[in-house]
Formats: structure tokens, sequence, C-alpha cells
């Protein structure tokens, strides 16, 4: 089975945010089959409060239109957090691919029930990537999530 270029893209966002030393979580914007940008968890790197993955992506991504963003797809490697999922109503970004929510499950049933497509795709590598990250910096992983 070949992989998503996608997600495969967020993957490499989110093991760029580890090797900076910050939380291996990326993101990416892809509007009419073309990424339009690319981010991940900065929080550390810029000592940033809301710098995750998805709003770096949306703070690089530049002023899109509405109707762009309603013809786009969000991609992360992870679920999103209250805040960005707050980002993705905001701009009405119909839908989100998910790399794996086992190590933690944003508010999906409220964004699905706003009328978002919310595609889980349970990658092994993303699991594995947050499964060590949060064994070996767990203060810094609470620190994240607000623990």
């Amino acid at each position: 089975m070949t992989r998503d270029p996608f997600l495969e893209a967020a993957i490499a966002e989110a093991r760029l945010g580890l090797a900076e030393g910050g939380v291996p979580i990326g993101s990416v914007l892809v509007v009419d089959g073309a990424i339009r940008a690319r981010g991940h968890n900065r929080r550390v790197q810029r000592g940033s409060a809301i710098l995750h993955a998805e709003m770096d992506c949306l703070e690089n991504a530049g002023r899109v239109k509405a109707d762009e963003y309603r013809r786009s797809v969000l991609y992360s490697t992870l679920s999103p957090c209250d805040m960005c999922s707050g980002a993705i109503l905001l701009y009405k970004i119909p839908r989100v691919v998910v790399g794996e929510n086992r190590t933690f499950q944003g508010p999906e049933a409220y964004l699905r029930d706003r009328g978002v497509v919310v595609e889980i795709v349970d990658d092994i590598e993303c699991v594995d990537l947050m499964k060590r990250f949060i064994a070996e910096r767990p203060e810094l992983w609470n620190e994240d999530i607000g623990e």
C-alpha cells in the first residue's frame, strides 16, 4: 500500500520538528491537490504559546481566500487540539486527515458535528513518533497539551 504523499509531507515536518528539539507533530495544507503550506510544532523553538503544527502551517500559508480554504484539506500527524480545531472551523476547512489519534485525541466528534470530514489514518510511524517522544520527554509533552 502506498502512503498518501501529503501525509508523508506532514510526517517529514514532524521529523523536522523533532530534529529541532521540538514536539514531533507536522501539518500540511493542501488546496486543489497541491501543498499550499507546511508547518510543524514550534512551541519550543520559538518560545510560542500557540505554534502547534496546524497553527504554524496556517501561519505559513499567509493570507488565503475563503474559497480556497473551502477547497482545502488539512493534514496533521496528530489529532488537532481544541485550539487548532477552532482554526479549522473558523476557516471552514472541510476535511482533516489525521495521522493518528491513539496518543492524543482532540475534539474530533465536535468537528464532525460541525460538518468537517475527519479521516483517521492510524499511521504506525505517526504513532511511534509520538509514543517515543512522550516516553522520552513527558514534561515537554505535558506542557504542550496544557497538563
